[in-house]
């Protein structure tokens, strides 16, 4: 039998520094931030573990491969570029770390409906351009309006948490949470047509799948107030992309902010030169802090995984 300290892990891409050297302490570790699918297909039968991010992908034919894979890690909390049947069937265990993001993306959220209520980054770009737009822009507090949070899971929990404090009226729809927890977050639930009806600001926090996919489309959008502004800063392809460029056009939608798109990067398109949308690179979870939590909560599932201990996030 292999003891732990044979094993191998490659990193796939990048993590914090202090996970990687508590990966380093546990077992031989391989750094390669940029390797190409096809090298890392010939190469995975060395690794017993492969980490990775949203860049790599892990298909069945890599799983396959890898005959003495144990554990694939995923820093950060999405796994639709992991091949989760496959990793089923070959006996291959799924883990994250859900928890170290949850801040830096609430917090992101209310920094891009800010953006949206206040204009920042037009009257940023007019300063800087020796304009003084002052009597022009007139914008809108947050305080008594009507947040709609799709999914209300450990992000949109935070989210509601920051909502509150500035005296937003929050409503959310959840099919998988009680109305205890409801009543415990002081968000009121309501059914998904209610929040798109009553909403003033509708932010998604679901997760990708074929039940959410374009689950913003023409026709929920045809039900949502004159005037709504939305936030997507959870995975591309929430959102029908054209459908959101049709109703910023007509006056429908007054503003949109996106951390995350259908395409990433994006080609340069209208809707990303709209000048009521609101764009950032991804970077919900780009903060010190949870880049740290991240790295740390991973390594310490994977050397778990390893080790055959019980683990706190596991997916497979």
């Amino acid at each position: 039998m292999m003891s732990d300290s044979q094993k191998k892990i490659l990193i796939a891409d990048a993590i914090a520094s202090v996970g990687v050297r508590k990966l380093e302490s546990f077992c031989k570790t391989d750094c390669d931030y940029s390797i190409a699918p096809s090298t890392l297909v010939e190469n995975i039968r060395e690794y017993n573990a492969l980490i990775v991010r949203s860049r790599t992908k892990v298909t069945s034919e890599l799983i396959e491969r890898g005959r003495k894979l144990e554990v694939i890690g995923r820093c950060g909390v999405g796994v639709d570029n992991i091949d989760i049947e496959a990793c089923r069937n070959n006996g291959v265990l799924v883990v994250n770390s859900p928890l170290a993001s949850s801040i830096a993306v609430g917090e992101l959220t209310i920094g891009l409906m800010l953006s949206l209520a206040r204009r920042l980054p037009y009257c940023d770009k007019e300063v800087k351009s020796g304009n003084w737009p002052k009597s022009d822009v007139r914008g809108y507090e947050l305080n008594g309006k009507t947040l709609g949070l799709i999914a209300i899971g450990r992000i949109g929990t935070e989210v509601a948490r920051l909502a509150n404090a500035f005296g937003m009226r929050v409503i959310g729809y959840d099919p998988y949470i009680s109305d205890e927890r409801f009543r415990e977050l002081n968000v009121i639930a309501v059914s998904y047509d209610e929040l798109l009806m009553q909403s003033d600001y509708i932010s998604l926090h679901a997760p990708f799948t074929e039940e959410t996919k374009n689950m913003i489309d023409v026709d929920a959008i045809n039900m949502m107030k004159d005037g709504v502004r939305i936030i997507c800063a959870a995975r591309g392809g929430l959102i029908d992309e054209n459908a959101l460029l049709q109703n910023l056009e007509s006056g429908k939608i007054a503003g949109t902010a996106l951390d995350v798109f259908e395409q990433e990067p994006p080609n340069a398109s209208k809707l990303i030169g709209h000048p009521n949308v609101v764009v950032t690179p991804h970077i919900g979870a780009q903060t010190v802090e949870a880049q740290d939590r991240a790295g740390i909560d991973l390594a310490n599932e994977v050397v778990a995984a390893l080790k055959g201990e019980s683990l706190r996030w596991r997916i497979v």
